[in-house]
C-alpha cells in the first residue's frame, strides 16, 4: 500500500523516514543519506509530509512541496509530548507522524527563499552590533585603564580614539596605542558592513508595499518592518492581535487551576528578535509621548498609575496588535489615540 503520511527527521547527513498508510499501519521505517532523500520522495505519491521546525526546515520544505508533497512544519515543543519514551531519530520520526495528524497541531508556514535571505541580512546584522558593542567596551575599558575616557555613546568613539591619538607615550605606551588602532579598525570595518546591510535592508523596504504600510505605525521603523514581513509568512495564521502578541510573547505568562488564574511577567514564547524590535520601538514612543498627540493621552496616563517598563511592554503589546491588523486586513496606521487595554 502506498503512504499518505510520513515524517521526516531532519539532520546534516542521516535522515529518518516514518510513513504510515491510510489506516494508520507502519509501511516505512528507514534512514536515508541526504544524497538518497529528494530521489525518495520523487518516488511517492503526493502526501502528507510533516517535520520539526528547525535547521534546513524551510529549505527541504520547499523542495518537497515543489515535488507536490504537503508540507507541514511543527515546532519542535509541540512534537515533544508525542516522544513515548527514550530519544533516537526512529523515535522522533514516530513522533512527527503522529504529531502533524493532530486537528489541533499549530503549524509553521513554509518561508521562501527571498524571506530568509531577509532574516539572514538581519541576523547578519545583528551579530556585527553585537559585535562592535564588544569592541567598544573592550576599547573603552582598556584605555580607561590609563585614564583615557569619552562620554557615552557609539558616535563618541572617535572622541576616544583621537584622545588616544594625541595622549603622549610616557601616558599610554606604544603597545597600548597599537592595541588601541587595531580595535578601532575592527570597529570602523563593523561599521562600514552594517551601514551596508542597512542600505540592502532600505533597498528592500521600499520596494515592499506591506513593508511601507508598517512603518506608517509610530515605533515601527525600516528594521522592525522588514522583520515582520520576513518572519510572518501567513497572518491569518493567528485568530487575532492577541495571539499574535502571545506568539511574540508580549502576554502575560498564565499560572493558575481549579478556575483561579495568577498572571505573571511576560511569557517571552515565540519570536524573541521582533519582541525586542518592538520593545525598543514602544521604548521610543513613550519616551516622547509628550511631543505626540496621538499617544500623549493614554500613554501618559498609563506612566501615572504604572512603571516605565510595564507601560512600554504595554505599549509594545499593542504595536503588535496593529502590526497583525494591517497585515490581516490591509490599511495602513491611521493617527488617532492609542488606547492600553
Amino acid at each position: 500500500m502506498q503512504p499518505t503520511t510520513i515524517s521526516l527527521d531532519l539532520a546534516k547527513h542521516i535522515f529518518q523516514v516514518h510513513g504510515i498508510n491510510a489506516a494508520g499501519k507502519v509501511i516505512i521505517r528507514k534512514k536515508l543519506r541526504r544524497s538518497e532523500l529528494k530521489a525518495f520522495f520523487e518516488k511517492l505519491p503526493p502526501c502528507l509530509v510533516g517535520m520539526e521546525a528547525c535547521g534546513t526546515a524551510h529549505y527541504w520544505g520547499r523542495e518537497l512541496g515543489a515535488l507536490g508533497h504537503d508540507v507541514r512544519l511543527m515546532p519542535a515543543a509541540y512534537v515533544k509530548p508525542y516522544v513515548k519514551r527514550g530519544k533516537n531519530d526512529e523515535v522522533d520520526a514516530e513522533a512527527i507522524c503522529e504529531a502533524v495528524t493532530r486537528p489541533t497541531m499549530r503549524f509553521v508556514p513554509v518561508k521562501s527563499a527571498e524571506q530568509q535571505s531577509i532574516l539572514m541580512l538581519h541576523r547578519t546584522r545583528d551579530l556585527f552590533v553585537r559585535q562592535r558593542t564588544m569592541l567598544v567596551n573592550s576599547l573603552r575599558g582598556q584605555l580607561a585603564e590609563f585614564g583615557l575616557i569619552a562620554p557615552q555613546g557609539i558616535w563618541r568613539i572617535p572622541e576616544l580614539h583621537a584622545l588616544a591619538q594625541n595622549t603622549d607615550n610616557s601616558v599610554l605606551p606604544e603597545p597600548a596605542r597599537a592595541c588601541a588602532e587595531f580595535i578601532m579598525m575592527q570597529i570602523e570595518d563593523l561599521q562600514a558592513k552594517i551601514k551596508a546591510i542597512e542600505r540592502t535592508l532600505m533597498a528592500r523596504h521600499r520596494a515592499n508595499e506591506m513593508s511601507l504600510r508598517l512603518a506608517t505605525i509610530p515605533g515601527i521603523g525600516v528594521i522592525t518592518a522588514t522583520a515582520m514581513v520576513a518572519t510572518v509568512v501567513d497572518a491569518s495564521a493567528f485568530k487575532s492581535g492577541r495571539h499574535f502578541a502571545a506568539w511574540i510573547g508580549l502576554v502575560p505568562q498564565q499560572d493558575g487551576t481549579g478556575g483561579k488564574v495568577h498572571l505573571g511577567s511576560i511569557s517571552k514564547k515565540g519570536e524573541p528578535y521582533l519582541r525586542r524590535l518592538l520593545v525598543l520601538g514602544a521604548t521610543a514612543v513613550v519616551r516622547y509621548a509628550r511631543n505626540k498627540p496621538e499617544f500623549a493621552g493614554s500613554v501618559n496616563a498609563l506612566l501615572a498609575r504604572r512603571p516605565a517598563r510595564v507601560v512600554t511592554v504595554a505599549v509594545a503589546n499593542k504595536l503588535a496588535r496593529i502590526v497583525w491588523a494591517i497585515m490581516r486586513r490591509g490599511g495602513s496606521f491611521r493617527q488617532r489615540p492609542l488606547g492600553i487595554a
